[in-house]
């Protein structure tokens, strides 16, 4: 199958050549002169431009789009709307958020052009060994591009979820739930860390994942971080939030339905891109002046 590929980086160039190697031909373009300079080296057919790559591909077209979420894919859906026609297709690959996806896919149906949501998961692994697939797309649709979706996806691992948006939504529920259990495991980690019994640390978490109840592809890849260095001393513990679970919790309260962990991770991501809490300053500074507590100033330990 033809397909046009938009977005190079360290998922979409891995996916562009699982395309490739699985037989399809993939017509690819990236802003970035790097990014299009490795496809190229890998033996992508790489276009000069936006424009270009379109007017390769055979009508009617098909473009998958692996571009960051928000500002950068609104973009690539606005030219590529025009050099497209009635009957071609985009999909958006990204991590876009479903609200996107459902007003994109209103205005770009007003010109006979179908996009089609995918939410991609696996992370780079996935990219080059097979990912999981949330397809969003009527079930012709899907059918039709599901020699994509095969050549992308782990065996087993790709599925239609729904129509226009479901794909994304089904994504973000997914990333917060990811967002949950990393806090469970980031919290269990600090515990068997800080206790006063002589623990070794590694040996339990390989315990866990060998064969424990809690064995998962997340904790393995806690195991491959910790490996080198269990105390993570080079780390700053900062962890952005990319959106999705934050869209999730907003899903959650305008559907007012319960989902205090996936709630509680999020916050917990807040906090630790803080350098100082406000909020506990305010109840150091407070506990001062209710019972006479000692306030630690800036700079002391």
């Amino acid at each position: 199958m033809e397909v046009g590929f938009v977005g190079l980086g360290k998922m979409g160039g891995a996916m562009a050549q699982r395309l490739q190697n699985a037989g399809h031909q993939v017509i690819a373009w990236d802003a970035n002169a790097q990014a299009q300079e490795a496809a190229g080296q890998a033996g992508i057919a790489v276009s000069a431009s936006l424009q270009e790559c379109v007017k390769k591909l055979a009508s009617p077209k098909a473009v998958w789009l692996m571009t960051p979420p928000g500002e950068a894919t609104e973009t690539a859906i606005n030219a590529l709307q025009e050099h497209l026609n009635a009957g071609d297709i985009i999909v958006d690959g990204g991590n876009s958020d479903f609200r996107d996806t459902l007003r994109r896919g209103n205005a770009l149906r007003e010109r006979g052009i179908v996009l089609v949501d995918a939410g991609v998961s696996g992370g780079t692994q996935g990219a080059r060994e097979g990912c999981g697939l949330l397809v969003g797309a009527s079930e012709a649709l899907f059918a039709r591009l599901t020699p994509l979706f095969t050549a992308l996806a782990a065996p087993g691992a790709f599925a239609r979820v729904g129509n226009q948006g479901a794909g994304h939504f089904a994504k973000a529920v997914h990333n917060g739930v990811e967002y949950a259990l990393m806090q469970a495991y980031g919290e269990g980690y600090e515990l068997l860390l800080a206790s006063d019994i002589e623990v070794d640390v590694l040996a339990a978490m390989q315990a866990w994942q060998n064969g424990c109840s809690i064995r998962s592809h997340l904790l393995e890849k806690l195991l491959e971080a910790v490996n080198p260095d269990v105390e993570l001393k080079g780390i700053k513990g900062f962890a952005a939030d990319s959106g999705m679970g934050r869209w999730t919790v907003e899903e959650a309260i305008r559907l007012r339905v319960p989902t205090p962990t996936i709630s509680a991770a999020l916050q917990a991501r807040f906090r630790s891109q803080q350098d100082d809490s406000p909020t506990m300053k305010s109840i150091a500074a407070l506990r001062g002046t209710i019972g006479g507590h000692a306030v630690k100033t800036s700079g002391e330990k």
